[in-house]
């Protein structure tokens, strides 16, 4: 089925993300943690202090999305909150010895999976990749406003 270069590169980014989606579930049962929670435990790991918005804008998720993610992380003993000594009302994030331990890199993780994706390709082709996923994400952005039909219309557009 010939699908052209939209359609078909769409067709590209679903199967990524449902491999994603599969990966992380295999993880949880294999490492104890999503794909998201070790992402997050990586960043942390990288990044000791970082606060909970400043993650979130990272990661390009919402707060609240990043507050239940960080909830399971402290209660399963990775992460710690403490106070932010200039701003009482903001948390700093810090691993804990266990944490830290998660932090090392693992085989079966969905990062060990993009790791060795990204070492079999040339790094023109990787900086390739970045530069339209990158396009692609700042165009969903712009054009979301812009493009959201009213709720009766919806459907007239698909």
């Amino acid at each position: 089925m010939q699908l052209g270069p939209t359609l078909d590169f769409m067709r590209l980014v679903w199967e990524l993300d449902h491999e994603l989606h599969a990966r992380s579930k295999q993880m949880e049962t294999a490492v104890g943690v999503s794909g998201m929670q070790r992402l997050v435990v990586r960043l942390v790991g990288r990044s000791p202090g970082v606060s909970a918005g400043e993650l979130a804008g990272l990661l390009h998720v919402h707060p609240s999305t990043l507050t239940g993610v960080l909830a399971r992380l402290e209660e399963r003993g990775y992460l710690h909150r403490t106070r932010d000594p200039q701003d009482g009302r903001r948390a700093r994030l810090q691993l804990t010895e266990q944490g830290k331990s998660l932090n090392r890199s693992r085989a079966g993780t969905v990062e060990a999976a993009v790791s060795d994706a990204i070492e079999a390709m040339p790094p023109e082709d990787i900086a390739a990749a970045g530069r339209v996923l990158r396009a692609i994400a700042q165009g969903l952005r712009d054009g979301a406003a812009a493009d959201t039909p009213p709720r009766s219309r919806a459907g007239a557009r698909d």
